[in-house]
């Protein structure tokens, strides 16, 4: 087993195919699949179903790219260490953001970086507040933004500002008036899976409230969600920030929650148990700025 052969893994998990996994890596396919076939034979286990669309993980697949994630981020970081000179930044780091958040924030992050870290490397991936603090433990990332975080032993939680969730509504099915929380059981939504934080949040102020919720459809992109809503088949309750990427913001009206006003709180969230280095400090007081003064 060698690093060549756990990268490779690495990046056809991440591309869901050898063929792409080779483009990005500049190797031939062959070659890729001769490595993973290779880390197959030692670990004597299937790490990969191979099929006409690419491939997809087994079961023993995933557990060994969670080690992959920690061991390639620990030879990075020793890299880090070999040329770090007088606090410099230097190496890569990777960031996940929700995708409203990535929208929004992706141009003026990658612009100050570049500036003030022009021998770093920055890396971007999108995901759910639950997904993404699930990346932060395995090692897939170094830093995240996670609306209301569950506390863990294993992540450091910096709270950067409050956002006011809303009822997202069709510009000509809005309210007339302020919404309250008892208005709720008015409306047929559209909402993410069980789970996601904008839900979870919603579900909880509605059950101390005792008000019935009525989902009618279940979609896991906002922007989809958005789309959705802007076609008058339902409303949403989403916070402040997921409409204004929206490319037709005169098709909604967003309408916060009074009575009481529910919120979600965007945190800046690392790992706890790994050595903070120059680049990281660097960056999540690069992230913290941009994020307050949007």
């Amino acid at each position: 087993m060698n690093l060549n052969q756990l990268e490779t893994f690495v990046r056809v998990v991440e591309h869901g195919s050898f063929s792409k996994a080779a483009l990005v890596l500049g190797a031939a396919q062959p070659a890729l699949s001769r490595q993973v076939r290779a880390l197959e034979i030692e670990l004597r286990e299937a790490l990969l179903l191979r099929h006409g669309r690419g491939v997809e993980v087994t079961e023993a697949g995933r557990r060994l790219l969670d080690h992959c994630y920690n061991i390639l981020h620990l030879v990075e970081q020793a890299k880090e260490n070999a040329v770090t000179q007088r606090d410099e930044p230097t190496g890569s780091i990777v960031i996940a953001m929700p995708p409203t958040l990535a929208r929004l924030h992706t141009l003026p992050l990658i612009q100050a970086f570049r500036e003030e870290m022009p021998k770093a490397r920055l890396a971007i991936i999108e995901g759910f507040s639950t997904h993404i603090t699930e990346w932060l433990v395995s090692g897939r990332c170094d830093l995240g933004l996670v609306h209301s975080p569950e506390p863990m032993p294993s992540l450091e939680i910096q709270p950067l500002r409050e956002e006011r969730l809303c009822l997202v509504s069709p510009a000509n099915r809005a309210p007339t008036g302020p919404v309250t929380l008892q208005d709720l059981s008015k409306y047929a939504l559209i909402m993410p899976e069980r789970g996601q934080t904008y839900r979870r949040l919603m579900e909880s102020a509605a059950a101390m409230a005792g008000v019935p919720m009525h989902v009618e459809w279940e979609v896991s992109s906002v922007s989809v969600i958005l789309d959705l809503v802007s076609a008058g088949i339902g409303h949403a309750t989403l916070s402040e920030d997921a409409t204004r990427v929206f490319a037709y913001p005169e098709r909604l009206v967003v309408s916060p929650f009074e009575q009481p006003e529910i919120k979600t709180t965007l945190c800046l969230v690392t790992p706890a148990q790994r050595r903070e280095t120059p680049l990281r400090r660097r960056t999540a007081a690069l992230m913290a700025r941009l994020i307050r003064g949007l």
